[in-house]
C-alpha cells in the first residue's frame, strides 16, 4: 500500500512539474514577443522610421511600457517635422541671401590666412575670368596686384588691379571674418570705380575748361572798370563812380571765386606746393585788412585786427594770404549783422595761431563737420553765391603747412575759424 502511494505521488509532482514548465513557457514566449516588437520599433526609430508603433498588450506592465515608448516615438516624429521646417526655411532664406549677394554690383571674396579663395561671388568670377569652381582654392595674388603692396589683408579702400580686367579701375576693402573657431579668414569687397572716375575726371575738367575760359573776360572787364576810374575814357561824376567802385567790387569777388575753383583743380591734379618763407605778421595782415576793407565798407562791416605783438611765421605768403583772404570773405558772407570782424593772432604750444571772429547767425552744430567737405556750402540756404570750395582749399593748404584749422560757432552769437601753423 505505501508503494503505491510512493508511486503516484513522484507521479503527481511529474504532472506538477509538466503544468508549471508549460506555463513559464507561454509567460517567457510573450515576453520574448514583446522584446522582439520592441526592438524592431526601437530599430526602425534608429534608422528614421518614425511611423512604427508597439501594438497595445492588455496588460498592466507592458501597457505603461507601451505608452512611454509610442509617445516617444511621436514627440520624436513631431520633433523630426519642426527640424524640418527650420531646415526648409534656412535653405530659403541661405538662397535669398545668396542671391542678393550674387546680384551686387560689387564683387565679394573670402580667402583664409594663407590667401587661398575659398568662395566668390559671380561678379568676381566675370572680373577674373574664371568660373567660380575654377577659382577656388587659387591664390588671390594671381588675379590681382596692389598699388601700394599693402598685404591683402589690411586694405581698406586701396587701389588694385585685375590682371583679367586691366582697362577698369577697382578699389578694394578688407575685413577681418570672425568666427567660433582658430581658422583665420577674410571677407574681401572689390568696387569698379571705373564710371565713377570718369565722371569726376570729365567733371573737373569741364570745370576747370569752363573757370578758366570764364577768368578772360572778367579779367578784361576789370581792366576796363580800372581805366574809367583813372579818367582814361574821360572824366566821370561821382554817381557814376560809386557804380564802378560797386563793379569792381562785384568784379573782384567774381576773380576770386573762379580763382579758388582754378586752384582746387591744379591741387588735385599737382599738389600744392609751397614757397615757404619768414613772414611777419603784422605788416602782412594789415595789408590783407586794408585790400579787403573796401568790400567790408560796402557791407557796413568793419575788420579790426588785434596785434599783441609782431609774430614770425614760416609759411608760403601767396597760399596763406589766400587762406586769410577766404576766411574774411566768410566771415562777411554770415554777418548779417552790422557788427565788426576781428581778427587776432597769438603764439601757444608751438603753434602760431591766426583767428577770424565774425558775430553773424553761426553755424549749426550739425552741420560744423560738414563745412569742409569738398563742394559743401552753406551760402545756398541764405540765397548767397558760394561754391563751398573755399574752406575746402582753406583746410587743404593749411594741412600742406603741417597744420590745421578749427571752428567754434553759436549760432547767432559768434563763430571763430582758427589757423594754427607750427612755430
Amino acid at each position: 500500500m505505501l508503494w503505491y502511494l510512493l508511486n503516484f505521488g513522484i507521479i503527481l509532482v511529474f504532472i506538477m512539474l509538466f503544468l508549471i514548465t508549460r506555463q513559464t513557457n507561454k509567460r517567457w514566449s510573450k515576453i520574448n514577443d514583446y522584446m522582439g516588437m520592441v526592438t524592431n520599433t526601437v530599430n526602425s526609430v534608429r534608422y528614421g522610421n518614425l511611423s512604427t508603433k508597439i501594438d497595445e498588450i492588455n496588460h498592466p506592465t507592458y501597457q505603461n511600457v507601451t505608452e512611454s515608448i509610442n509617445r516617444m516615438v511621436e514627440t520624436l516624429n513631431d520633433r523630426e517635422k519642426m527640424i524640418i521646417e527650420y531646415q526648409n526655411e534656412l535653405m530659403r532664406q541661405n538662397k535669398l541671401l545668396e542671391s542678393v549677394i550674387n546680384s551686387l554690383s560689387d564683387g565679394i571674396l573670402i580667402i583664409n590666412d594663407k590667401h587661398n579663395i575659398l568662395r566668390v561671388t559671380p561678379q568676381v568670377s566675370e572680373w577674373f575670368g574664371l568660373k567660380g569652381q575654377e577659382i577656388i582654392n587659387k591664390n588671390i595674388y594671381d588675379f590681382i596686384q596692389i598699388s601700394d603692396n599693402t598685404p591683402v589683408e589690411k586694405v581698406k579702400n586701396i587701389d588694385v588691379f585685375i590682371k583679367h580686367t586691366p582697362t577698369n579701375n577697382f578699389v578694394m576693402n578688407s575685413i577681418k571674418l570672425t568666427l567660433d573657431d582658430d581658422k583665420k579668414r577674410y571677407v574681401i569687397l572689390i568696387k569698379d570705380v571705373t564710371k565713377k572716375r570718369e565722371i569726376e575726371t570729365l567733371k573737373e575738367d569741364f570745370v576747370a575748361t569752363l573757370t578758366h575760359d570764364l577768368k578772360v573776360p572778367i579779367v578784361a572787364e576789370s581792366n576796363i572798370i580800372n581805366f574809367l576810374l583813372d579818367g582814361k575814357f574821360g572824366e566821370i561824376s561821382e554817381k557814376q563812380k560809386v557804380a564802378l567802385l560797386n563793379m569792381k567790387n562785384s568784379n573782384q569777388e567774381l576773380v576770386e571765386l573762379v580763382q579758388i575753383i582754378l586752384e582746387t583743380y591744379k591741387m588735385k591734379e599737382k599738389g600744392i606746393k609751397l614757397a615757404k618763407e619768414n613772414i611777419m605778421l603784422n605788416d602782412f595782415i594789415n595789408s590783407i585788412v586794408n585790400e579787403t576793407q573796401p568790400i567790408t565798407n560796402n557791407s557796413g562791416i568793419t575788420i579790426n585786427y588785434a596785434s599783441a605783438k609782431n609774430i614770425k611765421v614760416n609759411a608760403d605768403p601767396i597760399q596763406l594770404e589766400r587762406v586769410i583772404k577766404n576766411l574774411i570773405s566768410n566771415a562777411i558772407l554770415h554777418s548779417n549783422t552790422k557788427d565788426r570782424i576781428d581778427i587776432k593772432t597769438n603764439e601757444t604750444s608751438g603753434y602760431v595761431t591766426i583767428s577770424v571772429i565774425d558775430y553773424g547767425q553761426g553755424i549749426p552744430m550739425d552741420e560744423i563737420k560738414l563745412i569742409f567737405n569738398k563742394y559743401y556750402s552753406a551760402a545756398k540756404k541764405f540765397r548767397k553765391i558760394g561754391t563751398g570750395l573755399g574752406l575746402y582749399l582753406s583746410q587743404q593748404i593749411i594741412k600742406a603747412h603741417g597744420g590745421e584749422i578749427t571752428v567754434e560757432s553759436e549760432e547767432n552769437v559768434r563763430t571763430e575759424f582758427c589757423v594754427k601753423l607750427p612755430a
